[in-house]
């Protein structure tokens, strides 16, 4: 992480450490798993539960130095498509006193400072509040609290040292009464994406649901949803609410 009193823009990332972890400890890892599954190939062959057993009987029939050839390479395979995922999923924050950059892969996106009312770590994820209380991002990553929180107060940002309304949100479960016309669906349909690992799916429903009014929070599988100030505005009954 650099940070700049003269406001120069401040880098939160895994840094080299996490790419050659990626690169070099996942291939050899693999490489290492894969010698392993070679030199015991016969062993599991004969285990009546192990999975894929022809396989593994195959391997067994091959000359050792092929069996341990082949394993190796297939183990350092498993490992460079582990680290390219890896990559694809890693997280760099850019932060100055005008605005915030969140990239992840090859994807980014920039928030302005002058939108944001709060910023804060719910669990693992990055979340920025605006003036109504909804979410203008929740980005998840492995990155230190700690350096966030330097970066983000650096530049004078409103950080919090907690989510402000936690206590707000419901558990979510079907045709419960409360929910913005439409948005019950629209919970379920991503309950559902949960439930299939879809999560670019689930990640759309939840920019849907924030267009409406609710902010969704996840515990597992499990949703929890609260309204904005606007949808929650008193003497507003939500459609969806039969009282």
């Amino acid at each position: 992480m650099t940070v700049d009193g003269h406001g120069a823009p401040t880098v939160v990332s895994g840094g080299p450490a996490e790419l050659a972890l990626l690169w070099g400890g996942f291939p050899a890892l693999g490489a290492g798993a894969g010698w392993l599954l070679a030199a015991g190939a016969g062993w599991l062959a004969g285990l009546p539960w192990a999975p894929a057993r022809e396989l593994f009987a195959l391997v067994a029939g091959l000359p050792d130095a092929r069996a341990t050839v082949a394993g190796v390479a297939v183990g350092t395979l498993g490992g460079l498509v582990v680290a390219g995922l890896g990559t694809a999923e890693r997280v760099v924050v850019t932060v100055d006193r005008e605005r915030v950059r969140l990239r992840r892969g090859g994807t980014e996106r920039a928030v302005e400072r002058r939108a944001v009312r709060a910023v804060f770590l719910d669990g693992g994820a990055l979340v920025l509040l605006d003036a109504d209380d909804g979410e203008l991002a929740r980005e998840r990553s492995d990155l230190s609290g700690a350096r966030l929180r330097s970066a983000f107060r650096a530049h004078g940002w409103p950080w919090l040292g907690a989510d402000p309304h936690r206590d707000a949100y419901r558990r979510w479960v079907p045709g419960l009464p409360g929910l913005p016309a439409g948005t019950d669906a629209l919970l379920r349909a991503r309950q559902r994406a949960l439930d299939r690992d879809r999560g670019d799916e689930a990640r759309e429903l939840r920019g849907e649901l924030a267009r409406c009014g609710v902010v969704v929070r996840d515990d597992g599988r499990r949703q929890w949803w609260r309204l904005t100030r606007s949808a929650g505005a008193p003497g507003d009954v939500p459609a969806d609410d039969p009282g």
